[in-house]
């Protein structure tokens, strides 16, 4: 699947919007940017429970680092290296979903970790 710069840079943006909507404790928002199957799965209370337990590292990151784009059972991810308050270093898969809209939304998240710690 050919992704344009265009839509790289819709994409990107869709990330920063909602790491900065978890990082404002906004799970409301963070979930309304996600897809249809997210949206209709989770309540926002279920969606800020699985995002806390599963992914912590996205909630209040020290720092994030896009490193490029992949594919991941045909749906366009963009990676991130993500380190967590604590300096630990995770990689970040946001797998997205191209919208009837033209718009996109966050379709799921893979987490893989990095045994490396910074202080």
């Amino acid at each position: 699947m050919y992704i344009s710069e265009h839509d790289k840079m819709l994409i990107r943006q869709l990330i920063e919007n909602q790491l900065q909507a978890f990082q404002a404790n906004d799970l409301a928002t963070a979930l309304s940017l996600t897809s249809p199957k997210i949206q209709h799965e989770f309540t926002p209370p279920e969606f800020s429970q699985i995002i806390s337990d599963k992914y912590g590292a996205l909630l209040k990151p020290r720092s994030v680092m896009f490193r490029g784009f992949t594919l991941v059972n045909n749906f366009p991810a963009l990676i991130a290296m993500i380190m967590d308050r604590e300096g630990n270093l995770v990689k970040v898969i946001f797998i997205v979903q191209h919208q009837q809209d033209y718009s996109w939304r966050v379709h799921g998240y893979e987490l893989a970790g990095i045994n490396e710690k910074i202080v």
